[in-house]
């Protein structure tokens, strides 16, 4: 899907992972404030390949083919629950260089189509950093709202950090199928 001229969204594949690589290596100092620390062995394709093939998770990537196909961002769902919860986590990053250009809004509002039209959701969840008030206008944006307060929830930049928790409810059908 286009979300400009140029930039596109699409599902990750295997063959992307050198394009990710090159992404996260780019983005590791403008990220450290943001993210749980990373081991060496983040920051190589190995670990990209693996990320793009995780079980239980579904990863988007934002290629900006004006630059030849430079990775512009990542949304990501985890934790994909099916059954009667019918739930997954939210989590996106845009390259420095292409912050405040809207790609993320317009990459999370077609990832949130496709986790109820492809991946059968029913919600979504996200968490963010109490003073990431960038991220949380990125939600707010995509029709978030905000439900709780997880206190020390994840271990960012050296120590345990709250996070602002919101959900955005994508319909109130059953689940696809039966259980039990």
């Amino acid at each position: 899907m286009l979300i400009t001229p140029d930039i596109e969204l699409r599902r990750a594949v295997p063959d992307d992972a050198a394009a990710l690589t090159e992404a996260v290596v780019r983005n590791r100092e403008f990220m450290e404030p943001w993210e749980p620390f990373r081991s060496q062995g983040y920051y190589t394709e190995a670990a990209q390949v693996e990320r793009i093939a995780e079980p239980g998770g579904a990863l988007w990537l934002l290629f900006d083919h004006a630059a030849g196909g430079r990775v512009a961002g990542r949304v990501a769902l985890s934790g994909i629950h099916l059954g009667p919860l019918c739930s997954a986590n939210l989590g996106y990053w845009s390259d420095a260089d292409y912050r405040g250009r809207g790609l993320i809004p317009a990459a999370v509002e077609e990832v949130c189509r496709a986790g109820r039209e492809e991946l059968g959701l029913h919600r979504i969840e996200a968490g963010t950093l109490v003073d990431n008030t960038a991220s949380q206008r990125v939600l707010a944006k995509c029709g978030f709202e905000r439900y709780g307060l997880a206190p020390k929830f994840l271990h960012i930049n050296g120590e345990w950090r709250d996070h602002v928790l919101f959900q955005r409810i994508l319909h109130d059908d059953p689940p696809a199928y039966a259980f039990g």
